[in-house]
C-alpha cells in the first residue's frame, strides 16, 4: 500500500499515520524527520520547592533551565530529534511532585 497517491490535480495526499509518525514515502523517496526539535516550557511550582523541582528537571535528558523566578516560575527548554519525545518530557515534568502546571509556549523545528 502507497503511502501517498496523486490528487486529480497533481498534488499528493500524504498518509497522515506515515506523516505523523516521520516517515513520508513519495515516489520511492523517504523524507526522513528533522535534526532538531526544540520547546520551551513555562512550569509554575512550589515556590518553597522550586530548587527540588529544579533539580528533577535537570535530572531529565534534553532539558535545560532558561530562567527561573523565585515565586515558582521555571522557564525549561527541551531539544531532542523528535516530537514525542517532547510531549513526554512534557508530562513527566507535569507530573513531578510540586509542580502545579506545565505548558509548552514555543515549539520549533530546526533542519540542517
Amino acid at each position: 500500500m502507497s503511502k501517498a497517491q496523486r490528487l486529480p490535480n497533481d498534488q499528493l495526499a500524504i498518509d497522515r499515520r506515515a506523516f505523523i509518525s516521520g516517515r513520508v514515502v513519495v515516489s520511492n523517496r523517504v523524507f526522513t524527520p528533522p535534526d532538531a526539535e526544540i520547546a520551551s516550557l513555562l512550569v509554575q511550582a512550589r515556590p518553597e520547592r522550586l530548587g527540588e523541582v529544579e533539580a528533577a528537571i535537570m535530572a531529565i535528558p534534553g532539558c535545560e533551565l532558561f530562567g527561573r523566578d523565585p515565586r515558582g516560575k521555571l522557564v525549561v527548554v527541551i531539544e531532542t530529534s523528535d516530537a514525542s519525545t517532547i510531549g513526554s518530557t512534557l508530562n513527566t515534568i507535569a507530573s513531578l511532585p510540586n509542580v502545579f502546571s506545565a505548558s509548552l509556549v514555543f515549539h520549533a523545528i530546526e533542519a540542517s
